[in-house]
């Protein structure tokens, strides 16, 4: 069974709303290097509609074929967790049902691994047990608002770092395993 990671960027002050953030082309370097370490991406309906608005046309043009995250996110299988959308394309299949059986289904079909983006889904996830990993790009910035990670978990989870790397933007890129 592969691993299912999960990475997410946020501000010193915890807020993880994406337009608080700058992403450069180091970020985006380091996101597109993450990316390639799944077959599978796995994202709420909210993740999967603001990523296609915003790196589907960019796949179009000349721009975005050069921009490793652009070229990796557009190429990806997909799926996507929805009980509202009627249907996904981008290379995306819709999944309902039991959440923890379809994700431990995925990870069982993995070659490489899964990647979960997003807020929701995540904390779902992290309820059920079923992240094997977290990375937190946090940005030297103070945003004074939110939305925060985790809000509402309903336990602590308690993480081991395992690896870390500092930006040349001065954000730091921190992954933990759960502890066991």
């Amino acid at each position: 069974m592969q691993p299912l990671r999960y990475s997410i960027n946020v501000t010193l002050d915890g807020c993880c709303d994406h337009r608080a953030v700058s992403a450069d082309e180091e970020l985006h370097r380091h996101t597109a290097e993450t990316l390639q370490r799944a077959d599978i991406l796995l994202f709420g309906r909210v993740t999967y509609e603001m990523m296609e608005e915003a790196f589907r046309p960019q796949a179009a043009t000349e721009e975005g074929l050069k921009d490793p995250f652009v070229q990796t996110i557009h190429a990806a299988r997909k799926y996507v967790v929805s009980s509202t959308l009627a249907r996904v394309d981008w290379n995306a299949e819709l999944l309902r049902g039991d959440l923890e059986q379809a994700v431990r289904q995925l990870k069982s079909q993995s070659k490489k691994g899964v990647y979960v983006g997003g807020m929701k889904l995540p904390l779902a996830l992290a309820e059920l047990g079923l992240i094997d990993e977290y990375e937190f790009v946090v940005h030297p910035r103070l945003a004074g608002h939110g939305p925060n990670l985790f809000t509402g978990l309903s336990k602590a989870i308690d993480l081991k770092p395992v690896s870390r790397l500092e930006l040349a933007s001065g954000a730091v890129v921190t992954r933990y395993v759960p502890k066991k």
